[in-house]
């Protein structure tokens, strides 16, 4: 394997725009996602060809002990470091030499191990106090692309948490987020009147667990992963509120700070731990035929407790998705008909024993003529950081899965890419 070796000889105090120079150097390798190596070697004492020495037998002579830089890469990555390291070093000597690489193996993490929650976490969240009215939380949660929300006491120090579940099961919200944004204003205004009476402190879920600004994010997620969390308030050393960490900040993270694992193979790097999304996805997943009728697709989602069902044609193929949102749109002629759904938490099935006409309605239609076929899908044998990265770009909470020959395996999920990331044990959901 043709590897070259840039060796950098400098000095504990030389700088690159005010920073240490070895850091500036890490920090440029890291940022380019290669194949390289790098270490950083401190000396015992050295002299200079200046004529200033550093010894640790004399305090003063401490301060500039010798620093040595190495920078192992594939060769023909070379051309693209080199001239950057030069510019950057100026105190110093850069070399390059020819080294006779006989294996290169690297073990994957799809959360990097050094990083801290600070690092990653949304600084300065919403918050709720002890007396916000459960309405205006569900405002809240409604003008953002988050389900829960920390509630603080008056040293700003949280002391529990509204999820959306907390909202369902104690607060008289009717459905799910989701679902209140096709209430229509008149009716949403209806159902926070009556949640208006009950105060964040009467529904909140507490002690609330929290977890340290300076702590790492991978001890994070495993919080997060052992709790069923989606977001985990976080807290400084004075235990008040400073941000908080979403499972949508790990995946941004992971997107942006992890290499290009497929560079590496392509130039022979033997890399272990890579897993395919078919190990982590959930292949327990319903599907109907395009011809199905929408009344079938009703009592599939009804009878299985599911939000959206899957379209495929006779082989197998995936055609489309359809979700409980394109149900409810069939009913947005009829208002009194979604209605019944939010107030009084009917099945798709009850709602058309109500509304004889929709269900005839939708007797004449296929699940193929109202399915979503714009899908973003991934292959069964893509590495699940790949997963990862079009979740995140799409802002996609599933992502269906499809083999070669595009018919439908089954489904990942977040959560079961979270723990694919921290090597957790436990089922996918």
């Amino acid at each position: 394997m043709n590897y070259k070796v840039i060796a950098v000889y400098t000095s504990e105090d030389a700088r690159w725009h005010g920073k240490p120079v070895h850091e500036a150097i890490l920090a440029f390798v890291r940022g380019l996602k290669l194949a390289a190596r790098c270490s950083v070697t401190r000396g015992v004492a050295g002299c200079y060809e200046n004529g200033e020495v550093a010894t640790a037998k004399i305090e003063i002579l401490s301060f500039k002990m010798p620093l040595k830089v190495e920078i192992i890469l594939p060769a023909s990555e070379a051309d693209r470091v080199l001239p950057t390291i030069q510019g950057m070093v100026e105190d110093g000597i850069v070399s390059i030499g020819d080294l006779n690489v006989v294996s290169h193996k690297t073990q994957k993490h799809l959360i990097p191990r050094h990083l801290r929650v600070r690092d990653v976490m949304t600084a300065s969240p919403k918050r709720a106090a002890i007396t916000t009215p459960a309405s205006d939380v569900v405002r809240m949660l409604l003008s953002a692309d988050f389900n829960s929300v920390p509630v603080v006491d008056d040293m700003d120090r949280p002391i529990g948490i509204i999820t959306q579940g907390d909202l369902i099961s104690r607060g008289q919200m009717p459905v799910r987020l989701g679902l209140m944004e096709q209430l229509g204003e008149e009716n949403l205004d209806a159902v926070l009147k009556a949640m208006a009476s009950k105060a964040a402190r009467q529904i909140m879920t507490q002690p609330v667990v929290t977890i340290a600004e300076g702590g790492q994010l991978v001890e994070a997620v495993d919080v997060m992963l052992q709790h069923n969390f989606k977001r985990l308030p976080v807290v400084d050393a004075g235990g008040k509120l400073v941000g908080v960490l979403a499972r949508q900040d790990v995946f941004r993270t992971i997107t942006t700070e992890t290499p290009d694992w497929k560079l590496m193979q392509a130039q022979n790097v033997v890399v272990n731990g890579v897993r395919p999304v078919k190990d982590i996805m959930r292949r327990d997943t319903h599907t109907v035929l395009a011809g199905a009728t929408l009344e079938e697709v009703m009592r599939v989602i009804d009878s299985n407790d599911i939000q959206r069902v899957a379209v495929v044609d006779a082989s197998g193929k995936l055609l489309g998705l359809i979700s409980d949102h394109d149900l409810l749109r069939l009913f947005s002629g009829h208002k009194v008909g979604v209605w019944d759904r939010i107030a009084s938490k009917l099945t798709f099935t009850d709602m058309g024993k109500r509304h004889k006409d929709v269900v005839d309605q939708a007797r004449k239609k296929t699940a193929g003529e109202i399915m979503k076929t714009d899908l973003v899908t991934i292959r069964e044998e893509a590495h699940i950081d790949e997963a990862v990265r079009l979740m995140t770009a799409k802002e996609i909470k599933r992502l269906p899965v499809v083999d070669a020959d595009g018919k439908f395996k089954g489904m990942v999920s977040r959560d079961s890419l979270l723990r694919a990331g921290t090597g957790g044990n436990q089922p996918p959901r």
